[in-house]
């Protein structure tokens, strides 16, 4: 059973002037299916003993044995299988009551949390993804470069943000805070965060090879 390119979690004009049914045409269809494509030939290869385990299995699987070009391939399937989940259509989801205490202990308000997020983000040198993780009860703000994704270390993913140039250039070309402004602050998928906490929402990232 190969893994498969989940199908976008909205219509690929429901995020508006934040993110365009182009961007989505070509980051969802064309790179997150590149991924998912190339992992698969690794695995029904099956030259890693691999074939047949779930998606975060092979994550782990090629960061422990050193094996960069599966790593790569599946950690962004599983990184961008998760970002769609993160983005939903403006004002239509907010915290959940748990969540907003939370974001009100660790970083005194959501402006504050989304701008720290935004500053991480928009300062993460060169290609990866800047993350809202869960860390000992804790709300942390951090970014990985590239591929690399928490499935690898052991972190609870509560949100992510991709900032590889193919996901904002065709809209905001290189203006990478200005596409971060505009996703944080409008198209934040709030109730998959919320579910999160919980791990509810984390395994809609993950797929049976």
């Amino acid at each position: 059973m190969a893994f498969e390119l989940p199908d976008l979690p909205f219509a690929k004009d429901a995020l508006g002037d934040h993110m365009s049914s182009e961007t989505l045409d070509y980051h969802h269809g064309k790179h997150h299916k590149a991924y998912v494509d190339k992992t698969n030939k690794a695995v029904e290869d099956d030259k890693h003993g691999i074939k047949g385990k779930k998606l975060s299995e092979v994550i782990k699987h090629a960061a422990e044995k050193g094996e960069q070009g599966l790593f790569n391939n599946s950690a962004q399937v599983w990184n961008h299988s998760f970002f769609w989940q993160c983005l939903a259509p403006e004002g239509s989801t907010k915290p959940s009551e748990k969540l907003n205490k939370m974001i009100a202990d660790d970083f005194g308000s959501t402006e504050k949390l989304l701008d720290k997020l935004q500053e991480e983000s928009a300062g993460h040198f060169a290609s990866g993804w800047g993350w809202l993780i869960l860390n000992n009860g804790k709300l942390e703000v951090t970014s990985l470069h590239d591929a690399d994704s928490p499935v690898a270390h052991g972190m609870t993913p509560l949100f992510t943000v991709d900032v590889w140039e193919h996901a904002y250039y065709l809209d905001y070309q290189n203006a990478r805070p200005d596409y971060l402004k505009s996703v944080l602050h409008n198209i934040v998928n709030w109730d998959f965060v919320s579910e999160n906490l919980d791990g509810n929402g984390i395994a809609r990232a993950d797929q049976e090879g």
